[in-house]
C-alpha cells in the first residue's frame, strides 16, 4: 500500500513538472484514443467514456456529458468536484496538456458501470517523457458520467 502510494505521488511530481515545462510551450496537437480493437462499436455507456478518454487528447469537452454533481478520484485524491468543473479542466487545465497520447484502450461494461484502461503517453512537443496505464470506473446510470475513479501506475520513463 505505502510503495504504492509513494509510486502515485513520484508519478503525480512528475507530471506536476511536465506539467510546468508544456505550461510555457505550449500545447501539441494529437489525436483520438485509440482502441485494441477499432472496428468494435461501443455501447452506449462506452460512448460516454469514450467521449471523455477522446477530450483528454482534444481538449475539447464539447460530448462529454457529465452529470452536474459528478465526481472524479485520482489515486484516492478527489481531483473533480462537479461537470462545470471537470469541463473546464479537460479543455483548459495543464495537468492535461502533457498528454501526448492514448493507446491500447480497453473497455468493458457491466450494469451502470464501465471500466477502461489505456496507456497513456505524456510529454513536451512531440517528445514523450513518461506512459502511464490507467484504469478507469465510470458510473453512467442515465447517459451522463456521475463518478470517475482512476486508478494510475507508472509504465516507464524516458
Amino acid at each position: 500500500m505505502r510503495t504504492s502510494r509513494v509510486l502515485a505521488l513520484s508519478a503525480a511530481g512528475i507530471a506536476m513538472a511536465v506539467v510546468a515545462v508544456v505550461a510555457t510551450a505550449g500545447p501539441a496537437a494529437a489525436g483520438p484514443a485509440v482502441s485494441a480493437d477499432p472496428t468494435r462499436v461501443d455501447t452506449e455507456r462506452e460512448a460516454v467514456a469514450r467521449a471523455y478518454i477522446d477530450a483528454l487528447i482534444s481538449h475539447d469537452a464539447s460530448a462529454v456529458k457529465f452529470a452536474p454533481d459528478a465526481t472524479r478520484v485520482e489515486a484516492g485524491l478527489k481531483t473533480g468536484f462537479s461537470g462545470p468543473q471537470m469541463t473546464r479542466d479537460l479543455e483548459h487545465g495543464p495537468q492535461y496538456r502533457v498528454i501526448r497520447g492514448i493507446r491500447d484502450l480497453r473497455m468493458s461494461e457491466s450494469g451502470d458501470v464501465v471500466t477502461t484502461t489505456y496507456l497513456l503517453d505524456a510529454g513536451v512537443g512531440d517528445v514523450r517523457l513518461m506512459t502511464v496505464e490507467i484504469t478507469e470506473t465510470f458510473e453512467v446510470p442515465d447517459g451522463t458520467i456521475h463518478a470517475i475513479v482512476a486508478h494510475i501506475k507508472p509504465k516507464s520513463l524516458f
